[in-house]
């Protein structure tokens, strides 16, 4: 309080600031009454005195309270800036100043006069202590030094005289006085603080009210007792949609029921707010549907009942706004949190919703329902091929089938991607779910007509029944997709429902997973090589690189089960880097015209550095770019065709070559071969399998890559070659190069060494 500390919870600077500020307005009191006491004391002591020393210190006392006045003014302004504490301090320095003066008066001129004049002086300074009391309260600190030093003195003084009981009464009224200006100091301030708060609630008030009647969104109504408009504003007429006559004395609720009011038909807000005027009730920010000259808007309302002077109800009297903007955008935002915005079909949450009461109401009536989940068919090549705007188009064709085929009882949402859902809310009936999952099937099926594009994708359906499958939302969702993983693993276009096994099924994935992932640090892969042999001399012109994998936990582990995982987890790409790299090292013992061919993934072949882990292996194991050929499949152009290519490009410009592997059983086409010289085209097992027993398709498809392969300078390998019969057609219909099990299974790097060396002691 007094501002020696900042402690209390408040600003020092904002509380020091309501103090000082009325410093201003009191100098000057306070200077006349040191200037009349002053002369009195002049007048007392004009005999007793050397007339030299009082005008001294009158002039030094004038001095003071002249320089303290200037200052006082200047702190007129604290009130709206921040005091600094040299200015606290500063404007302490007067009354100090003062209190030594009129100490020095009491001490040195007191006992030279008489008792009287001494008891005069006394009471002078009781006087200024006591006025300092009562009326210098902004400046308690100021007040509480005066009395300290103006008591100090005068009991010294008393003491000097002998006056001990006069010394012991002046004690303690400086003690009383210093008390009395901290607490008169306190309650001031206490006073301007509320004063303060008063205002600023004033200034709120008359803010709030100014942008009330600014903003013309906002009026003011009133109705009397028979709920009819008067006093009607304006701005009330403007929201109405008539003039102020127009409406003026009608009934509130038929104007805004659009006419209807006699019908009864209108909305429940209406009823409501007809209930709260009938019963004269309060009511605050009531959303009512209103209907303005046929069109339907949103207004809030508040309101209270009046009261004459007799306490008679005289109507209601309130405010109101129109919130129809806000009202749409809060509906617009509603809809966007439980719809795709791409199909207008539900979203996650809405069908998590539909499902959690589907799964109660099961429970409760001891029925069933059902979750199927289903996922497009090659909608990824739609995607990877035609380009995302294609794909969202057919999106919004395959929403629209799927709506065709909801009812009261099914409810069908987007999950994200190619992935819907759909609710059957009473699974009762055990062939309900397949019906629907074959009618789902059949519907999607069917070809799209996209723009120029006639597309083809299917879909596949897992479903899990509640709550016998789960008896949580969860629960169901996870059963229901890993049915759907069951369908898609068997090829697509299939429904399948959710067994027990599907949960081994999923562990045994994320174990093999699990393992996956450190199976490179634990030195658990290994490569093998298949040789390719020259069609004419059966001489080996190449190894095709094949990895194995012997887990420490699962033991060996089929290509066709860990090579689509790690595709899927992308942990295809340092496991084919690590294939690279250690092909090229083994590579390097073998003789030099024979070659080695790593198989290079999709997801490994886009990667930015591609071409980087080529040169690393290179340079690594010193093997020379032309012994080495990258193997590839069509499906790398469906992702990124041109990322694809210019990653090949760099390839073949280190020397190295490109082969096509699985030609003709993928989305074959011709602009590859136009675009990329690849140096071998591989000729599909199906193909070499189909010729061998007679198909005509399969031969005429194999002398047709044969003479596209020529003309392109390009070679061809068969692949799958079992029997010396296979091997003699293969060769008879041109092929350059064959692979398969007639000339050798995939071996180790060591038995492949050994081939050679068995093969250069029967040349020898």
């Amino acid at each position: 309080m007094l501002g020696l500390s900042g402690r209390g919870g408040a600003e020092w600077a904002r509380l020091r600031g309501l103090q000082y500020s009325a410093l201003a307005g009191l100098t000057f009191l306070r200077s006349y009454a040191h200037a009349l006491f002053a002369v009195f004391v002049a007048v007392l002591y004009r005999d007793s005195v050397s007339f030299a020393w009082i005008a001294l210190w009158m002039a030094a006392l004038a001095w003071v309270h002249l320089r303290g006045a200037a200052f006082d003014r200047s702190l007129g302004d604290v009130a709206h800036r921040r005091i600094t504490t040299r200015e606290f301090y500063r404007q302490t320095i007067t009354p100090a100043l003062s209190g030594l003066l009129w100490a020095a008066a009491v001490v040195g001129f007191g006992p030279q006069g008489t008792s009287g004049e001494f008891g005069a002086m006394l009471y002078i300074l009781a006087i200024l202590i006591a006025g300092g009391v009562f009326f210098n309260t902004a400046a308690p600190l100021g007040v509480v030094v005066f009395s300290l030093i103006v008591g100090t003195g005068t009991t010294i003084a008393l003491a000097i005289a002998g006056e001990f009981l006069t010394m012991t009464v002046s004690i303690v009224f400086t003690i009383v006085s210093i008390i009395g200006a901290i607490e008169t100091g306190r309650h001031y301030l206490t006073a301007r603080l509320a004063e303060t708060a008063i205002a600023e609630k004033e200034e709120v008030v008359s803010l709030l009210l100014r942008e009330f009647e600014e903003n013309e969104a906002d009026w003011l109504w009133e109705v009397d007792t028979q709920r009819r408009l008067r006093s009607v504003s304006p701005r009330f007429a403007f929201a109405l949609g008539a003039s102020q006559a127009a409406v003026t004395g009608k009934p509130l609720l038929e104007l805004v029921t659009g006419g209807r009011w006699g019908e009864g038909r209108f909305p429940e807000s209406l009823h409501e707010l007809a209930d709260k005027l009938k019963n004269r009730e309060n009511f605050s920010a009531l959303l009512v549907e209103v209907r303005i000259n046929g069109e339907k808007r949103w207004w809030e309302l508040s309101g209270t009942p009046m009261r004459d002077e007799r306490g008679r109800f005289d109507g209601f009297r309130g405010v109101g706004s129109d919130v129809t903007e806000q009202r749409q955008s809060s509906e617009k935002i509603a809809y966007l949190a439980r719809y795709d915005t791409l199909t207008q079909l539900p979203n996650r949450l809405q069908l998590t919703e539909a499902l959690g009461e589907a799964l109660r109401d099961a429970e409760k009536w001891r029925s069933r329902c059902a979750l199927l989940m289903v996922d497009l068919d090659r909608f990824k090549a739609v995607n990877d091929s035609l380009g995302h705007m294609t794909g969202d188009k057919l999106l919004a064709q395959v929403s629209s089938r799927l709506q065709v085929l909801m009812n009261d009882d099914l409810m069908c949402g987007r999950l994200g991607g190619d992935e819907f859902a759909i609710v059957i809310r009473d699974a009762s009936e055990s062939e309900r779910v397949c019906e629907v999952a074959r009618q789902v099937i059949e519907a999607l099926s069917e070809p799209y007509q996209v723009e120029q594009h006639t597309l083809y994708v299917g879909a596949s359906v897992g479903s899990a029944i509640g709550p016998r499958d789960g008896k949580t939302v969860e629960e169901l969702m996870r059963n229901a997709d890993l049915a759907l993983y069951q369908a898609k693993d068997i090829g697509g276009g299939e429904h399948c429902r959710f067994e027990p096994v599907l949960h081994a099924s999923a562990e045994e994935r994320r174990q093999l997973e699990d393992s996956l992932r450190k199976a490179l640090g634990l030195d658990e892969f290994v490569l093998h090589y298949q040789p390719v042999v020259d069609a004419r001399s059966e001489n080996v012109v190449s190894f095709e690189a094949l990895v194995r994998w012997n887990s420490s936990e699962h033991g060996f582990v089929s290509p066709g089960k860990f090579i689509p995982l790690a595709e899927d987890t992308r942990l295809i790409v340092p496991i084919g880097k690590w294939v690279l790299r250690q092909a090229c090292m083994e590579a390097r013992e073998w003789p030099e015209e024979v070659k080695v061919n790593v198989n290079v993934s999709p997801e490994q072949l886009l990667e930015p550095d591609f071409h980087q882990d080529v040169v690393d292996a290179l340079a690594a194991s010193g093997l020379r770019p032309e012994r080495l050929e990258v193997e590839v499949t069509e499906s790398i152009f469906l992702r990124d065709a041109s990322i694809a290519r210019n990653a090949l490009e760099q390839v073949m410009a280190l020397g190295c070559s490109v082969a096509l592997d699985d030609f003709g059983t993928g989305y074959s086409s011709l602009g590859y071969l136009r675009k990329l010289k690849f140096s071998t085209i591989k000729v599909d097992r199906t193909f070499v399998q189909g010729a061998a027993q007679g198909a005509n398709e399969s031969l005429a498809i194999i002398n047709a890559v044969v003479a596209m392969a020529k003309s392109l300078d390009m070679t061809t390998t068969a692949e799958g070659v079992e029997t010396a019969e296979e091997a003699a057609m293969i060769r008879n219909l041109g092929c350059d190069k064959i692979q398969g099990f007639y000339f050798g299974r995939p071996m180790s790097n060591e038995e492949a060494r050994l081939l050679f060396r068995t093969r250069r002691r029967i040349s020898a």
